[in-house]
């Protein structure tokens, strides 16, 4: 299974089977407090960054008068993995990090640096995030779902949520 903050696109679901969408999420841009930048219309001349292959990533090249106008070099400086974008931000290297909301409010929860950074609402449309199978795993596909459900049922959904998101993020697919 693939189960790692992984969202459902047109290309995706030609190669995987999905289980019902389970969480919520949306792309934020994440700036540190003292950059002043909290909108859109603040990027102007700014370093962006983003993880390479990820969703923010693609919102970002399909809908590219969203934001591209707004930044410094018209494309993101592209990471291996949210871990090195957020050093680069933290060390001035990037001025904006784009970046799933759900990432980013954990990453800076444990990092205890919440307080310090702003998230910035974005206006790319948001997405859900699922479990992806192999396309002959019907039953498993199946099992899945019912474990989602009956997890958010029970109350433990919420509970693991909101130890790690600090809210219920759940899909009403599950709910």
């Amino acid at each position: 299974m693939i189960w790692n903050g992984y969202s459902i696109t047109k290309e995706r679901k030609a190669k995987v089977a999905f289980s019902k969408p389970y969480m919520k999420n949306e792309q934020v841009l994440v700036t540190k407090k003292s950059s002043q930048i909290t909108s859109f219309s603040a990027m102007k001349g700014k370093v962006l960054g983003a993880q390479s292959g990820s969703s923010g990533y693609d919102a970002l090249t399909a809908n590219p008068s969203i934001l591209k106008d707004n930044f410094k070099d018209k494309d993101a400086t592209q990471y291996e993995t949210f871990t090195q974008a957020f050093i680069d931000l933290k060390n001035n290297r990037i001025d904006v990090l784009l970046i799933d909301k759900v990432y980013a409010n954990y990453y800076l929860k444990q990092e205890g640096q919440l307080d310090r950074y702003n998230i910035v609402n974005s206006k790319f449309k948001g997405e859900d995030f699922a479990i992806g199978m192999r396309k002959s795993d019907k039953t498993l596909v199946k099992k899945v779902n019912a474990a989602l459900v009956k997890l958010h049922k029970t109350g433990k959904f919420q509970e693991i949520s909101k130890k790690w998101f600090g809210e219920d993020v759940a899909t009403s697919n599950i709910k």
